[in-house]
C-alpha cells in the first residue's frame, strides 16, 4: 500500500505555529497548486490543500517562509474526525508532511495571485553572473568526457 502526496505551490497565508501541551511544534498550513489546465473560459484554477507539519520543520516553516511562498511538500493524505460545534461529527482531510522544501530564498520575489507557481522565478541570492546557468546552452549537447560521468 503506498500513501504518498508531492505538492509543488504557494502558501495562502502565514502558516499558523502552535505548541502541545507536552510543548512540541505544529503548524498549519494552506497551498495553493495550480491545476495543470485552463477552464472553459481559459483561466487556470488552483486548489487549496490543507497541510501539517510537525516539530523542527515546523518550527523552520513558520520562521522562514510566509503567505506567498513559493515551498514544495513531500508527505501523506491522513484523515481524521472529531466532534464540533452542535455535537457533529467534523471529518478532516490534510497532507501531513514529511519534508518541506523551501524552493525560493527568503528575498525572492514574492508571486502574486497571477502567479503560475513556476520555479523559473527562483532566487539564490547569490547574484551569480548569468554566464553561469547551467542551462544556457539551451538543450544543445555540452562537451563532456565519460570520465566525469558519476556512473
Amino acid at each position: 500500500m503506498l500513501n504518498r502526496v508531492v505538492l509543488v505551490g504557494r502558501l495562502t497565508k502565514d502558516p499558523d505555529l502552535r505548541y502541545t501541551p507536552n510543548g512540541v511544534a505544529v503548524a498549519n498550513f494552506t497551498v495553493a497548486v495550480n491545476r495543470p489546465f485552463s477552464n472553459q473560459q481559459g483561466n487556470r484554477e488552483a486548489d487549496f490543500i490543507n497541510c501539517v507539519v510537525w516539530r523542527r520543520a515546523a518550527e523552520n516553516l513558520a520562521n522562514f517562509m510566509k503567505k506567498g511562498s513559493l515551498i514544495g511538500v513531500d508527505g501523506r493524505i491522513q484523515t481524521r474526525s472529531f466532534e464540533g460545534q452542535e455535537g457533529r461529527r467534523v471529518f478532516v482531510t490534510e497532507v501531513v508532511a514529511d519534508t518541506i522544501q523551501f524552493l525560493e530564498s527568503k528575498g525572492s520575489p514574492q508571486g502574486g495571485s497571477g502567479s503560475t507557481g513556476n520555479s523559473s522565478n527562483y532566487d539564490t541570492g547569490n547574484n551569480n553572473n548569468r554566464d553561469d546557468d547551467p542551462f544556457a546552452n539551451n538543450g544543445e549537447p555540452i562537451d563532456i568526457s565519460d570520465d566525469d560521468l558519476p556512473f
